[in-house]
Formats: C-alpha cells, sequence, structure tokens
C-alpha cells in the first residue's frame, strides 16, 4: 500500500508526444486566429451600432441612446475576449518555438500561456455563472413580489 515516492529529474517527451503537442499547437493558433477575427467584428459592430440602430424602426421611445449603449457593450465584449485569444495565441507560437528549438525554458512559457488562458477561462465561467445565479435570484423574488 506505501509505494515510494519516485521524482523524476526529467520528463521526456517521446515523439508521439512532441506530435500531438505540434497539432495541438497547430489547433491553438487556428482557433486563436478566429478568435481575432471575432474581436474585430466585434469592434466593427460597436463602431457601427449607432448608425444599424439608428435605421432600426422604433415602436417605442427609449430613455436612452441604444446605438450607444451596444457599442459600449460589445466594445467591453471585445476587451474581455481580447485576453484569453492573446494567451492562445502566445501558447500556440512558443509551443511550435519549443518543438522545433528543442528549448525546455520556451516549454515552460508555453505551458504557462496555456495555463493562463485556462484560469481565464474559469475564473470568466465562475463569474458568469454567478451573474445568472443572481439573475435567477433576482426574478424569483420579482415574482414573488407581484
Amino acid at each position: 500500500m506505501n509505494e515510494p515516492i519516485t521524482l523524476l529529474a526529467e520528463l521526456k517527451l517521446t515523439s508521439e508526444a512532441k506530435g500531438y503537442l505540434k497539432e495541438t499547437a497547430n489547433w491553438a493558433f487556428f482557433l486563436s486566429i478566429i478568435g481575432f477575427i471575432g474581436i474585430g467584428i466585434l469592434v466593427i459592430i460597436a463602431l457601427f451600432a449607432s448608425t444599424i440602430m439608428g435605421s432600426m424602426p422604433q415602436t417605442q421611445q427609449l430613455p436612452f441612446d441604444m446605438g450607444k449603449m451596444v457599442a459600449i457593450i460589445y466594445l467591453v465584449l471585445a476587451a474581455i475576449y481580447l485576453f484569453p485569444v492573446y494567451y492562445l495565441m502566445q501558447f500556440a507560437n512558443k509551443m511550435k518555438a519549443a518543438l522545433s528549438l528543442k528549448e525546455d525554458a520556451i516549454l515552460t512559457e508555453s505551458f504557462q500561456m496555456l495555463k493562463s488562458h485556462y484560469k481565464f477561462m474559469g475564473v470568466f465561467t465562475i463569474i458568469i455563472i454567478s451573474l445568472y445565479a443572481m439573475i435567477f435570484v433576482v426574478a424569483m423574488f420579482g415574482m414573488l413580489a407581484t
């Protein structure tokens, strides 16, 4: 039951593992490019939100400019989305460099970027779930009050 703990001084990657990492880096690079394109689209929509919202027929008058509100929301979303996409791009570039140059330091930096990507996504997911829970509780109290 009590097995001795073995400490590895080195962790060696097999050629199969290197192939998996290279393929993962290629897909991460592709997804980061798509992410940057998505960010660009969000910014373009934000720039033209007032024009787009102004050309739509209004059934009721709103107390605020809906175009400016949409523009602000889209710019905030683009700014938030920039961080995980950037981390993913850095992971891909550093992983490709580490595998081609066979540098442990670059490999470590690559995994640091991957950790940052997942940490950001995890914290963001917790925030979104918390907001949904808060909205649910407020909606339930609103239903009980009526």
